[in-house]
């Protein structure tokens, strides 16, 4: 696995491990634990290599996508998804076997704004804004023709999950008396909770069966409800007990995304993503509710 560090790897290190599977985190800072980490830079092939002989490969590698929207900040977004990608493309192409399975990362703002289309599967990735389309498709391209069996690009929503920094920023923004509507309210929120990105993981992995063989090529990682922002921030107050709360206006949005040192098209633009290849393969959501979903994931842990 490259990119075991981020939030997203060290969550599915936990769970296949603890599913008795044996997990390699290649890191730049090798530190012992519970999984194994050998060493490499992400940029050129090592002794690492050997490692990937005969074993699944998992590339999550690539900073978080939370920065100002400049030239400089996509460059360095996408140089530290494509460099990872290209050396594990050229190890495993030194294989004599083809490795069995490569999980590629992606995401799902590679449709970009797409305002009212309903995306999918066979929804074409946009030519913009740079810093999401642009970023995403270079990652997805970097590992076209990688020495593997099978291999599932994975276009993810936006997870939630405890205390990661898409839930906590909204979190904190509601707990403040600011969980209104954002600008119009009518931008679309793609979502899945983080439970059910591990059982996709690990269906793509082919560790989980379902009635349909594990997938191949690009699969949206979704849950089946998308939601209008108005909605999500209505549910997330009636979740959290707080009252009604007025609108953020789209100005306030940009002069705080530069306060904030983001990028405002994260709260601004929106996709309406639903996977026809979930539904086809009949994968059962273990919180397709959004309500049921943030209660399940905010609730106070028992003593």
């Amino acid at each position: 696995m490259a990119g075991g560090s981020g939030a997203l790897g060290r969550r599915l290190c936990t769970d296949l491990v603890e599913r008795g599977h044996d997990v390699v985190v290649l890191s730049r800072s090798p530190r012992p634990g519970p999984v194994r980490q050998v060493a490499w830079d992400g940029v050129t092939v090592g002794p690492w290599a050997a490692e990937l002989a005969g074993a699944a490969v998992v590339n999550l590698a690539g900073l978080l996508v939370d920065r100002r929207p400049t030239a400089a900040n996509t460059a360095l977004l996408t140089s530290s998804r494509v460099q990872p990608t290209l050396a594990l493309r050229a190890a495993a192409a030194q294989l004599d076997e083809p490795v069995p399975v490569w999980l590629q990362a992606s995401t799902a703002a590679v449709h970009g704004d797409a305002g009212e289309t309903l995306v999918d599967e066979d929804t074409p990735p946009a030519d913009g804004p740079p810093q999401m389309a642009g970023v995403a498709r270079a990652w997805e391209d970097a590992a076209v023709g990688a020495h593997a069996v099978r291999q599932v690009v994975l276009r993810t929503s936006v997870v939630f999950d405890r205390h990661t920094p898409a839930l906590d920023r909204l979190v904190l923004l509601t707990r403040l008396g600011l969980g209104g509507r954002i600008a119009s309210g009518r931008q679309w929120t793609s979502w899945l909770h983080v439970e059910d990105w591990l059982a996709i993981a690990r269906w793509c992995l082919g560790v989980d069966e379902l009635a349909a063989p594990p997938p191949e090529g690009v699969l949206l990682a979704t849950s089946p409800d998308p939601v209008r922002n108005a909605e999500l921030m209505a549910t997330l107050r009636a979740v959290l007990h707080r009252p009604a709360a007025p609108p953020t206006p789209e100005l306030l949005v940009r002069v705080g995304a530069v306060l904030l040192r983001t990028d405002p098209g994260l709260a601004l633009t929106g996709r309406r993503a639903v996977s026809r290849r979930l539904a086809d393969a009949g994968f059962e959501f273990r919180h397709p509710d959004l309500h049921e979903a943030l209660t399940d994931l905010l609730r106070s842990p028992s003593p």
